[in-house]
């Protein structure tokens, strides 16, 4: 079992070498530990520090977000043919020393996708705003109801992957990808564990490139996350927005009922009679939209199972030649 350890860092040379050190060199059920670290544009050196290092060094030559450096790190660490691979920050939050006990549910066969939680035991809850934890129980408060099933955390950032679930990732947020790779597996209907760990509430050095400005990562990530759920539940997503513009049109239709009851004549309020059958006709068109689209949702789900399936052939074939006299 080969494990990959994958860290996306921009400008993070006051932590990376301490945190690469740190990862453990041996972990039982491990036969094979390789530290892959993602240089999003960096202009310290970081990326040189990181190869000191002896960690695998993936660079883009200028910042095009954690997203994209999830997805640049999974490319590599999918050509070093990876088991499991764990993403973990660079900037030393997170103890290296509890990958082992992330890793353990994939290694016991009990889930395929496991997330570190700073929410899960109330004991081990970080010191961080008000605002920030408010947004981040909002957020597992809002997947969870998407997905049926109640998380604590979904957007922390310290995760393990098997490989049955990092070959089923279709991404395509370049801003973060914590919410969309947790819907996807999800909708995937992968298991997923949740495991409690003890993280810093705040960075020692510099400020989150993701999180600093709160309301803009609040509407960034709520954007991804609609549209992750558009692509997955496109039914349920236009039904939703439907219902809502049927119900304006019935208090629409109804408040110029009562125009009627009351004066015994449309005016001077007809146009509330216009307003509910255009609200009423847009309703109706949404919802076609969505019987569409579900009906395209079925080839998408046939095409990312097809990918799945020719990812592990070429994996599988690959490790085949590599394994041959």
């Amino acid at each position: 079992m080969k494990l990959v350890v994958q860290m996306p860092a921009l400008n993070e040379s006051r932590t990376i070498a301490s945190v690469i050190e740190q990862v453990p060199r041996s972990i039982p059920g491990i036969t094979e530990i390789q530290v892959l670290v993602v240089d999003d544009g960096s202009t310290d050196d970081t990326g040189s520090l990181a190869a000191a290092r002896g960690a695998v060094v993936v660079r883009h030559e200028k910042p095009l977000g954690v997203g994209a450096a999830f997805r640049s790190g999974l490319a590599r660490a999918t050509e070093l043919d990876a088991d499991i691979i764990v993403t973990i920050d660079s900037d030393g939050q997170f103890n290296p020393a509890d990958i082992p006990r992330v890793i353990a549910p994939i290694l016991e066969g009990q889930a395929d996708f496991v997330t570190a939680s700073r929410f899960a035991d109330p004991s081990l809850t970080p010191e961080m705003p008000w605002l920030k934890k408010w947004g981040n129980d909002f957020m597992a408060a809002w997947i969870s109801s998407l997905v049926g099933h109640t998380f604590h955390d979904v957007s922390c950032g310290f995760r393990a992957y098997s490989r049955n679930a990092y070959l089923r990732l279709v991404l395509l947020g370049e801003f973060t990808y914590t919410h969309e790779t947790f819907l996807s597996l999800a909708f995937a209907r992968i298991p997923i564990r949740e495991v409690p760990v003890s993280v810093r509430g705040t960075r020692e050095h510099g400020k989150s490139r993701v999180a600093n400005n709160l309301f803009k990562y609040g509407w960034r990530t709520a954007c991804i996350i609609l549209k992750t759920y558009r692509d997955y539940k496109p039914l349920r997503f236009f039904t939703h927005i439907a219902a809502v513009m049927m119900i304006m049109a019935f208090w629409f239709f109804a408040f110029l009922m009562s125009v009627k009851f009351n004066t015994g004549m449309f005016t001077p309020h007809k146009w509330s009679g216009f307003v509910a059958g255009a609200l009423a006709g847009a309703a109706l068109a949404l919802y076609l939209v969505g019987l569409v689209a579900e009906m395209l949702d079925r080839l998408r789900v046939a095409q990312d199972e097809m990918l799945f399936r020719v990812r592990r052939m070429e994996l599988d074939l690959k490790r085949r030649n590599r394994d041959a006299p």
